[in-house]
């Protein structure tokens, strides 16, 4: 195998696709979907999302420093798309996608009823990089959907079958390869039948 040198860019695929909401200080929303975003810290919890300062949605990250990541899943691929490519600006993506407003705890910027998570954020800094603004923000409320807990109680976000984004195509993730640390886990000897 033989590799090719490119000019410099961004290659990191694939990643995570979400749909990121946020509301004006007059309580207009919008949904923006959004593939750069990505854990920060663990303890306190914190994330990221980038976004262009010519977006519709931008002002309204900048005003109120809130949104709420909703993670997305095959059946939502569609209205992720479109909310991704059609401006708030120019339509209601709640109306026109059929999803549905939920309140958040706290923040002013609803969740998407629909979305197996619902991160809800308050930002700690923006900063500037060039072509994108970098939100930095900390989780301030997980919300997950009763419909993806499994029998032990624990939930299960591959049950809702969440899809990545890479170089402008969806795609969902497929079986499960393994668990954290099962490459360094001792094989069980299994038992022999007497």
């Amino acid at each position: 195998m033989s590799k090719i040198e490119w000019k410099p860019g961004n290659m990191l695929y694939p990643l995570p696709v979400v749909m990121v909401t946020a509301a004006d200080e007059e309580g207009r929303d919008n949904i923006i979907t959004v593939a750069w975003a990505g854990t920060v810290c663990t303890n306190p919890p914190m994330v990221s999302i980038s976004v262009r300062p010519e977006r519709y949605t931008y002002r309204m990250l900048h005003e109120t420093g809130e949104f709420v990541i909703n993670l997305t899943t095959e059946k939502l691929a569609f209205a992720t798309d479109y909310c991704g490519v059609k401006s708030g600006r120019d339509v209601d993506k709640f109306l026109e996608t059929g999803l549905t407003r939920e309140q958040a705890s706290h923040v002013g910027a609803p969740m998407i009823k629909e979305s197996p998570v619902s991160i809800e954020c308050r930002v700690r800094e923006e900063k500037d990089y060039g072509s994108h603004r970098v939100f930095t923000a900390e989780v301030l409320a997980v919300h997950v959907d009763k419909e993806y807990m499994d029998e032990k109680g624990k939930f299960d976000l591959a049950m809702a079958r969440p899809i990545v984004y890479s170089h402008g195509e969806y795609y969902g993730l497929g079986k499960k390869l393994g668990t954290f640390g099962y490459s360094i886990k001792k094989r069980r000897k299994k038992k022999q039948k007497k």
